[in-house]
């Protein structure tokens, strides 16, 4: 029975024609206004649930550029920034926002076409071959986001004689790219080794995939890439890995999961995002076997029907895949913002979530509560930002710190600080 079902009004209605008199026509119109009210009320009824449950988002506005401080509307002073994807603090450095505007300066405000017209330039091509070289791959090819890297992956590799194995906390674009596959799907227990090996050797499939976050971004904890790679060997499967909270900045020199775990080269597939330490614009890929790559090209719907990236997307994560070689300190800083900021909050009696990862997880477990103590942080000149139900599973609510390389060592106290006063007041440590 679907939702509509129950009016009976709307029984036969069809859309006007020419043909209709104009009492015909005033009668449709009665009826859709009933048919809007019906599914308005639907849709009312589930905000206001939403609402009940301490779920509800709302969106802060910035009036500033992206960064350590951040001005934020209603708030009289600026205020220390703990919760944005910013991990190199690169998303407003000088010469990244000076090779933005020389590439929309060179190639344009964007390319008004998908890449297979006429919509690749140079700069789009010397990307992707920068990017392999970064991954140590043969090719990749770049999306408007990770979210369609994911989506066009699994549609266009597997069929319906094929699996994919996912993680039970994989991000939900994973998620959705795999449910737009024909693959016959297992879902193993989050980094639970001998589930996935029990899912493997059960499975009777042409071709198996594994997939997993690399880091996965609720909980900051490193998937066992190494015991999944072996796993793969036994088994013959291949093995994908999202790498968006791990590229630039994870790992010795910032080439993410596998340099973190000192298995560089294991993965078969990899998807990340410029969105976040690569310039924090726009824009994701998929680096791998050229093979892989060219079919992308030839199938990949996402791919195929969305507009290029813009010129200053490209330039900006040109320019900070350059100066993460050139400058290895910056690795540094946010390797040290982070031991800082676990150790402090550790002692201070928080439980912190997480694998000596930027993402710092505080666990509440209460959605109200979440949200009331990221709102008292805010008064203190600190922004984080509570998770809940659905980003998060029900009663395992938290306020994610995510740290910076651009935060200095007072931003991390001051942080510390102002938790320790709301936790006290808030009877949570």
């Amino acid at each position: 029975m679907n939702a509509w079902s129950d009016n009976d009004d709307l029984a036969g209605v069809s859309q006007p024609t020419n043909h209709m008199s104009l009492a015909q026509v005033s009668c449709f119109s009665i009826m859709h206004r009933r048919y809007a009210a019906t599914w308005t009320r639907l849709v009312s009824r589930e905000l206001d649930a939403i609402k009940q449950a301490g779920t509800w988002k709302t969106e802060r506005v910035i009036a500033s550029r992206q960064g350590a401080k951040i001005t934020v509307k209603g708030s009289e002073k600026p205020v220390i920034n703990f919760c944005a994807n910013n991990y190199l603090g690169l998303s407003a450095h000088p010469e990244v926002i000076k090779a933005s505007v020389e590439a929309a300066e060179k190639r344009g405000a964007g390319l008004s076409s998908v890449r297979f017209i006429c919509g690749t330039q140079d700069i789009h091509k010397e990307l992707e071959e920068q990017l392999a070289r970064f991954h140590s791959r043969e090719d990749a090819i770049l999306y408007a986001s990770c979210f369609d890297a994911n989506a066009g992956l699994f549609e266009t590799l597997l069929t319906s004689e094929d699996a994919v194995f996912s993680d039970e906390l994989n991000h939900a674009s994973i998620i959705d790219g795999v449910r737009l596959s024909k693959a016959v799907r297992y879902r193993y227990k989050h980094r639970d080794m001998n589930h996935l090996e029990q899912l493997l050797g059960d499975s009777q499939e042409r071709m198996k995939l594994i997939t997993t976050d690399g880091v996965f971004s609720m909980d900051g904890n490193v998937a066992p890439l190494r015991e999944i790679t072996e796993l793969a060997d036994r088994y013959g499967a291949i093995v994908f890995v999202d790498e968006c909270h791990a590229t630039g900045f994870f790992g010795e020199t910032g080439r993410g999961t596998e340099q973190f775990l000192g298995i560089q080269g294991r993965a078969d597939i990899i998807n990340s995002t410029l969105g976040k330490a690569l310039g924090g614009a726009v824009g994701g890929y998929t680096t791998g076997p050229k093979c892989l790559i060219d079919l992308l090209r030839q199938r990949s719907r996402p791919y195929l029907f969305s507009n290029s990236l813009p010129p200053t997307a490209i330039g900006g994560a040109t320019r900070v895949l350059e100066l993460i070689d050139e400058n290895p300190e910056i690795l540094q800083r946010i390797k040290e913002n982070t031991e800082l900021f676990r150790s402090e909050m550790t002692s201070a009696g928080f439980k912190v979530l997480g694998d000596s990862h930027p993402i710092c997880p505080v666990w509440l477990g209460d959605a109200k509560l979440a949200a009331a103590m990221a709102d008292a942080m805010l008064h203190q000149g600190i922004y984080v930002i509570g998770f809940s139900y659905p980003v998060v599973p029900k009663n395992q609510a938290r306020i994610r710190v995510q740290i910076s390389g651009a935060h200095s060592e007072e931003d991390i106290n001051t942080a510390v600080e102002a938790f320790i006063r709301t936790g006290k007041d808030m009877k949570i440590v």
